[in-house]
């Protein structure tokens, strides 16, 4: 899953202070694949997420793409509000997109579908974090309220966040009174903030591998990621 990979890089990157680490690159993590930002239609802060995007650029790029046009909408419209409130990350809508795919196939995953709405249905929810199956073990941490097991964190929604970073980062893009993991505009530009929380910049190597290494650290992950962030930009 997603942001979990925070708690391995902490526990990784605490046994190296104070030695000089190779570059991303170096250690075969791929370049940065250039950020494409969309045409908006709105700058207006007040309004939902999906109504930030250019019509015509949303249609054309949803079928350059063969992603769903609401999927599309919910990448372009936190590209777009994220450059308004953090101007210098640059993050892309390739970028999210690249993470959508390689996390849930666009909120696709087991069955599931986007409604017109940007709800999932089924709800995506990942195995349990028991330390099983290459996972950490994670016990639960709020009740079963998000991923409703009570024993083990899960990783939920689209962008596969886990409860605590949910937590910390939930954003109510669609501006219903809640932030959802299950709603698609939610969960992308929640996944938008925490990347360039994480990052601070994402048109760098070192800044858009940072931010990635973040959301899911093997280089297997930001190579798949910058594939299809490449392959969406084309």
């Amino acid at each position: 899953m997603a942001p979990l990979a925070a708690l391995a890089a902490a526990i990784i990157l605490s046994g190296c202070a104070g030695e000089s680490e190779p570059s991303f690159t170096e250690r075969g993590y791929p370049t940065a694949p250039a950020q494409e930002l969309p045409e908006a239609a709105s700058t207006d802060a007040d309004v939902p997420l999906v109504e930030l995007v250019d019509a015509d650029w949303l249609a054309t790029t949803a079928e350059r793409t063969n992603i769903d046009p609401r999927v599309v909408a919910a990448y372009a419209g936190a590209s777009i509000r994220v450059a308004q409130t953090t101007p210098e990350c640059g993050i892309g809508w390739n970028t999210l997109a690249g993470i959508g795919r390689v996390e849930s196939h666009h909120g696709t995953i087991y069955g599931s579908e986007v409604a017109e709405n940007g709800s999932i249905d089924p709800p995506i929810i990942g195995i349990p974090l028991d330390g099983t199956n290459g996972t950490l073990a994670v016990p639960d941490t709020e009740g079963g309220t998000i991923d409703t097991d009570t024993e083990w964190d899960r990783a939920v929604g689209p962008m596969q966040f886990i409860p605590s970073t949910w937590a910390q980062f939930g954003q109510d893009a669609n501006l219903d009174g809640t932030a959802d993991p299950n709603q698609i505009d939610d969960a992308v530009l929640t996944a938008a903030v925490y990347l360039c929380d994480r990052g601070s910049e994402l048109v760098s190597d070192d800044g858009w591998n940072t931010a990635v290494s973040a959301y899911n650290l093997p280089v297997e992950y930001a190579r798949d990621v910058a594939a299809y962030a490449r392959m969406y930009a084309e």
